[in-house]
């Protein structure tokens, strides 16, 4: 996915800090002196939960944040909108400091500019399929039958269109995240915040709403802000990738980027075990330059490597062009995708330890 990025980021998240504990802005004289999460936890009982978080965040694009259990990463999208305070720092929507909002103002901004997509969905059981929906309009004021339309509208683009009678416990795992997601949409807010949406899921449903999820992005063209410890869905669906590790961020940019620039042992870790083929598209590893060599065929530059070899039968000789919507813009040669299958060893990073 490549989009055309605008030079302002709809949310900036800058130099964000937080601390719990009873006495957590006193702690940032620790921190900022160069004291770490084990040290502060051990010497204060106060545990360091994000630690100089600088994230741009662009209109249209998926960002995803991932890491490990503890990471940090549930805890900054909560920052967003301001579901926990930051120690320090400021989270930036529209070039404004949503820190500084004062109740009335963080209600605004949670019914009509963002909305959130949670991992246990988080559906009113008492209420049918279309009254979930329909809730983020109810709490705005908006009049029954508008919203009941708008909800029905949704519904039916996730593909539950006839189930709007149901209840939550009548549907699947799957079905009931679908009902989740048409109630963000419902609410018609530029950025969606999704926490761990689909890791509790079953794999093949989960595939099919990373596809929906998609194909949604397409069209809607929404700012996501995507949560997950999964490295392939991260790769899957991010266009911009941010890796936490202890509350920091260990490295972020363009997945393709990262998984074939790791910036240190912690991410070579990462990436070593993805299957790289299927992950990794052509343009990535392509030549923008023609060497003028004779090319066996076009391939396009969102290909998969998987599927170039597929293509190239396994002959490792051969070189082709690469066209975007219809035009050439490079060339790859088979022995440049065969170094690329081979992970890169980060800087520092000790084998057979």
């Amino acid at each position: 996915m490549t989009r055309t990025r605008t030079d302002t980021p709809q949310v900036a998240i800058k130099g964000l800090y937080k601390i719990f504990g009873a006495q957590s802005k006193k702690m940032m004289d620790h921190v900022r002196a160069g004291m770490g999460k084990p040290e502060l936890l051990a010497e204060y009982n106060h545990v360091l939960g994000l630690q100089d978080i600088n994230v741009d965040m662009h209109a249209g694009e998926i960002t995803v944040v991932m890491g490990l259990s503890g990471s940090g990463k549930s805890t900054l999208i909560r920052h967003l909108n301001l579901l926990i305070d930051p120690t320090a720092g400021a989270v930036e929507v529209d070039g404004i400091d949503v820190t500084t909002y004062d109740a009335e103002q963080l209600r605004e901004m949670r019914r009509k500019k963002m909305s959130m997509v949670f991992q246990k969905f988080a559906l009113l059981p008492h209420r049918t399929v279309l009254s979930n929906a329909a809730m983020p309009l109810e709490v705005q004021d908006i009049d029954q039958a508008t919203r009941e339309a708008e909800a029905r509208k949704w519904l039916s683009r996730v593909g539950l269109e006839g189930f709007e009678d149901r209840y939550p416990h009548q549907l699947s795992g799957g079905m009931q995240q679908r009902v989740g997601i048409a109630r963000a949409l419902t609410s018609n807010s530029d950025i969606m915040l999704m926490d761990e949406a689909f890791s509790a899921l079953d794999p093949l449903i989960r595939t099919d709403m990373q596809d929906l999820l998609l194909e949604l992005q397409k069209e809607l063209h929404k700012t996501i802000v995507f949560i997950t410890h999964d490295l392939d869905e991260a790769l899957k669906i991010a266009d911009h990738l941010v890796i936490l590790n202890d509350g920091a961020v260990v490295q972020q940019g363009e997945p393709q980027h990262i998984l074939l620039n790791p910036a240190d042992p912690y991410i070579e870790d990462f990436v070593s075990d993805i299957n790289r083929a299927r992950v990794l598209r052509v343009r990535s590893v392509m030549h923008e330059v023609p060497t003028g060599r004779e090319v066996a065929g076009d391939v396009d530059a969102n290909d998969t490597l998987e599927s170039l070899i597929a293509l190239s039968g396994g002959e490792t000789d051969r070189a082709y062009r690469v066209l975007q919507d219809g035009q050439p813009v490079g060339e790859i040669d088979m022995s440049d995708l065969v170094r690329a299958l081979v992970p890169r060893v980060a800087e520092g990073a000790v084998r057979g330890a």
